[in-house]
């Protein structure tokens, strides 16, 4: 392990660079900064000979947009954000005839299921003009297949079999696994990019029996940890100095009352859970369970294994229209964030995705239903614990890095699921002020100094902001300075 890849480790996803302190091993694998040069807003993506993988699609709509915006510095911001993961994460290849992609999240050196998915997301509309960028994300279902077969609890994967910094944690760590904390959302977004796959492109090749037999070992986890009949076979600790990073009651985690939800020991920030039901998560599950058996029914012929999709998400809906949803004072009922199926609750959001936040995003709940309106209100109040407001922007942090730095996430996800053109605005303001004239997008933000970030290559941060900025193109062009 280089010196780099062990001050990486060493942080656990966390890369805190201030004013732009980056060494020369960093600046050899990260975005290239121009930030020196007296030319305002040059691009900041690796020399086309450097670029993991290029989409024609997606280069034709980066120029489509910087042709149509006025705005400058955003036509910047979405050149360098947008391609950011096929330019810098992609590693794709064929092996034995079927294609196969491996996609890191930025500065780490491994591939989370919940990343790649989200890295790959905005392109898949493009996949139909494009047949290699098609066959690339082919690649990484069949990637994320392999990857559940061999342990449907690890959220975190090498590309072959080296090994992993977090190999003495306590637990049952294989040499194909960078980590190994169970979040229900690692799986969700696995059948998400199917789903997504298969809607965008009617390709039904990526589904075959491996695809199925992936889907049953889904089922399985996800039974065993609505821990009806005990713990299950998952625990987890690991010694650290940080909290968040271990689990408490020897693995196991809070008790909690089976009552039909899923537990997820971690959260998608990789924090562990205060109490196991995480319920943005088991939003997200219901939602994905139902794609994936109109899949099993309409790909594979299998009713069987699509019915026991559909009465697994129908019992955790009606779990969580019972238990999830709490009483504020002065605000009404709202969605919690976790809860022990017992009387416990917690009221918060996190930055990461899932969140409460972007349950709408996820298509995991109606944008204008007024459960949701009355929780999207709470969280972006200092009523959230978790919420911050300074000088350089606001937004919702979280226990990850800390309550005082913002996600700039959380503030895509705050414009993706607002019905205002003026918070809307308001969002593309504080991205544009606070990128510390990088023109990416950061895992966090201090709220009182937008030059004190973290991670200064996050790679899903910076695609999903490129999602933003397409997606009000197509809609809403005057709110990114486009006419059409």
């Amino acid at each position: 392990m280089t010196l780099m890849a062990h001050f990486f480790y060493s942080m656990n996803r966390r890369t805190f660079v201030k004013n732009a302190g980056l060494s020369t091993g960093l600046l050899s694998i990260a975005p290239h900064f121009a930030w020196a040069k007296e030319e305002k807003f040059v691009s900041q993506r690796p020399k086309v000979a450097d670029r993991k993988f290029t989409s024609k699609a997606v280069e034709k709509a980066i120029k489509t947009f910087k042709k149509a915006c006025k705005d400058e510095e955003l036509a910047w911001m979405f050149e360098n954000c947008f391609p950011n993961t096929l330019d810098t994460t992609v590693d794709f290849s064929m092996i034995d005839g079927k294609p196969d992609t491996f996609v890191i999240t930025g500065d780490i050196n491994a591939m989370w299921l919940r990343d790649s998915t989200a890295q790959v997301w905005p392109y898949l509309p493009f996949c139909q003009e494009d047949e290699q960028l098609k066959l690339m994300i082919h690649g990484l279902i069949n990637r994320q297949t392999k990857c559940i077969l061999i342990d449907p609890y690890a959220n975190a994967f090498n590309k072959g079999k080296e090994g992993s910094h977090w190999e003495n944690d306590f637990t049952e760590m294989k040499p194909e696994l960078h980590e190994r904390k169970w979040e229900i959302d690692s799986l969700c977004y696995a059948m998400r990019l199917s789903h997504g796959y298969w809607k965008a492109t009617g390709d039904p090749q990526p589904f075959d029996d491996q695809w199925e037999t992936s889907i049953t070992y889904i089922l399985r986890t996800f039974r065993e940890q609505q821990r009806k009949e005990g713990i299950g076979p998952y625990s987890f600790m690991r010694k650290t100095q940080k909290q968040e990073d271990t689990v408490p009651l020897w693995g196991a985690g809070a008790p909690v009352n089976p009552v039909g939800l899923i537990c997820s020991i971690f959260r998608p920030s990789d924090d562990a859970t205060v109490f196991p039901f995480l319920i943005p998560s088991n939003y997200f599950a219901v939602n994905e369970l139902r794609n994936t058996a109109g899949m099993l029914r309409h790909i594979r012929k299998n009713e069987s294994l699509a019915i026991a999709c559909e009465e697994l998400a129908d019992e955790v809906a009606e779990a969580l229209r019972k238990y999830a949803r709490t009483d504020i004072p002065g605000v009404g009922e709202v969605i919690p964030f976790e809860i022990d199926g017992f009387v416990n609750r917690l009221l918060m959001d996190d930055g990461n995705i899932p969140s409460c936040l972007s349950l709408p995003y996820l298509g995991a709940i109606d944008q204008k239903d007024p459960l949701y309106l009355r929780t999207r209100d709470f969280l972006l109040s200092e009523k959230n614990p978790y919420f911050a407001k300074g000088k350089a922007g606001e937004g919702i942090t979280g226990p990850h890095v800390g309550k005082d730095y913002i996600w700039p996430m959380a503030i895509v996800m705050r414009a993706m699921t607002s019905n205002s053109d003026q918070e809307i605005a308001f969002c593309l303001d504080m991205l544009k002020n606070t990128h510390a004239g990088t023109g990416f997008m950061h895992e966090t933000f201090h709220k009182d100094d937008a030059q004190n970030f973290t991670r200064s290559w996050f790679a899903w941060a910076n695609t999903l902001f490129g999602e933003l900025i397409w997606d009000l193109y197509l809609e809403k062009p005057a709110l990114v300075h486009c006419k059409k």
